[in-house]
């Protein structure tokens, strides 16, 4: 993708980088709602990041067969940790293309830091790692990814279609898939009952 490896190239962070955006009650994209979305890459060039909280069906020891990195008999086998290890909806773009988000504890030449504390590797060596105990101490991982052209998610937030607020490590790897988006509201002290779908226009 080549928003990624402009970044990768690039000194400095884009405004957005290592920031949530939530989604607003009245976001029109059904993909989207009530979806929390950490942004991995953002220039003048667009923005790319991931839904952290829509799980996919598929299991991972299920993706690790299909990808060849093991046979059934070695995905049965496998620790707890790898066999519980949650596929993530990353978004609507590239669906059958994996990322993981990780801790920096972990890197190879293709890991990508998007903040000091967080990378992000598309590269199948770090299911390998993880899938022997190797891997980060944190990471998430999710198939697909969400996508905006150059100026297009800042009009979203200028309409109020997200809201943004840093990202913590603590809220982006945590187990509660089910209750991310209302926990990373209240964590800004927004009570999604007092939270208008028009909020900011007069």
């Amino acid at each position: 993708m080549d928003l990624l490896r402009h970044k990768k190239m690039a000194a400095g962070r884009g405004f957005l980088d290592d920031q949530f955006l939530i989604a607003m009650p009245g976001m029109k994209d059904d993909r989207f709602t009530r979806s929390v979305i950490y942004i991995c890459a953002h220039s003048d060039e667009g923005a790319m990041g991931l839904i952290i909280n829509q799980t996919q069906q598929m299991l991972f020891p299920d993706l690790l067969v299909q990808l060849g990195i093991m046979n059934e008999q070695e995905a049965i086998r496998l620790p707890a940790h790898a066999r519980d290890f949650v596929v993530r909806n990353g978004g609507p773009v590239d669906r059958s293309r994996g990322f993981v988000l990780h801790s920096g504890d972990y890197r190879v030449e293709s890991s990508l830091n998007v903040s000091d504390d967080i990378c992000l590797t598309a590269t199948v060596d770090i299911l390998r790692a993880i899938s022997t105990g190797r891997g980060p101490r944190h990471a998430l991982m999710a198939l697909g990814y969400a996508g905006w052209g150059a100026g297009q998610l800042e009009s979203e937030i200028a309409e109020n279609g997200w809201l943004t607020c840093p990202a913590t490590p603590e809220l982006l790897f945590d187990a509660d898939i089910e209750h991310k988006y209302d926990r990373i509201l209240a964590s800004i002290g927004i009570d999604l009952a007092h939270l208008s779908a028009a909020a900011g226009h007069a």
